[in-house]
């Protein structure tokens, strides 16, 4: 199994619709990732972590949960790589991973919104 990262300039385009020939394990990464995005939490604590990165307590705060909840929505959504963290001391302080969460997020309320 080859566990190189690949983008979008890796789908065959062999026809009009590249995502026509996905494979079974790109396919089920994909539906993984939007389980994850399913749930309304976890967009809420990325949409927080878009404007600037946040310790466990903040998110807990702005989002009026325990620390505890918030710290197992992060550990999802760090195992499926959207948001990483930087120790500062004994702190975690948490980040979108990169700007295609961004661009996920931004294209999901886009389409809800727009339709």
């Amino acid at each position: 199994m080859d566990n190189a990262i690949k983008t979008t300039a890796d789908i065959p385009l062999h026809n009009a619709h590249p995502f026509a020939e996905l494979d079974d394990e790109t396919s089920q990464r994909l539906a993984d990732i939007f389980k994850i995005l399913g749930d309304p939490t976890r967009i809420k604590l990325l949409a927080l972590l878009t404007s600037d990165e946040m310790r466990v307590s903040d998110i807990a705060d702005a989002l009026h949960m325990g620390q505890s909840a918030i710290s197992h929505q992060l550990r999802v959504l760090r195992n499926a790589r959207l948001v990483k963290f930087r120790k500062e001391g004994k702190e975690a302080w948490y980040s979108l991973d990169d700007d295609h969460v961004v661009k996920l997020m931004r294209q999901g309320l886009e389409h809800v919104i727009y339709g």
